[in-house]
């Protein structure tokens, strides 16, 4: 990871900068600015709450798509694993791999427990954190309502 601007961002604070590898090749968050982009934070590949939250995003997909904003999925696993679960289920967001969680504890989404937790953060174009929330248990997920509602909040 590189280029970390601060840890635990709120909204109104700058997003920290990374970069991953993914199923779709490499993500740099600074390289989508002018973009809205939604960060999806989960714990892990081919679990029940994680599947059921990307294939609504799948089956929604003209929908999201119509959001006008980049979404990408983040969990501790590699990429080999995302291109397993991308291709089991179809999924149509690119994961990124985020294997020793720096990205996850720069944005304050680990826990001893679970590790990486569910987490949705909404970034404007000019890289402002503008969307926080955090799904404590992580046994519930944003619907594509509600990351339009949150998109919603930057117009």
């Amino acid at each position: 990871m590189t280029g970390v601007v601060a840890a635990h961002p709120q909204p109104g604070e700058p997003a920290p900068d990374f970069e991953l590898p993914g199923t779709a090749g490499a993500f740099r968050l600074s390289a989508q600015r002018g973009m809205p982009v939604v960060l999806l934070f989960y714990p892990g590949d081919e679990t029940t709450v994680c599947t059921r939250q990307f294939c609504s995003y799948r089956d929604r997909f003209e929908e999201l798509a119509l959001l006008g904003a980049i979404a990408v999925g983040i969990s501790p696993q590699s990429v080999d694993s995302h291109e397993r679960f991308s291709g089991h289920h179809g999924l149509t967001i690119p994961l990124l791999a985020d294997v020793d969680q720096e990205v996850a504890r720069a944005y304050g989404v680990t826990s001893r427990l679970i590790g990486t937790k569910r987490a949705t953060f909404v970034i404007d174009g000019d890289g402002i954190v503008r969307h926080r929330h955090e799904n404590l248990l992580s046994i519930t997920y944003d619907s594509v309502d509600d990351l339009r509602n949150a998109l919603a909040a930057l117009v």
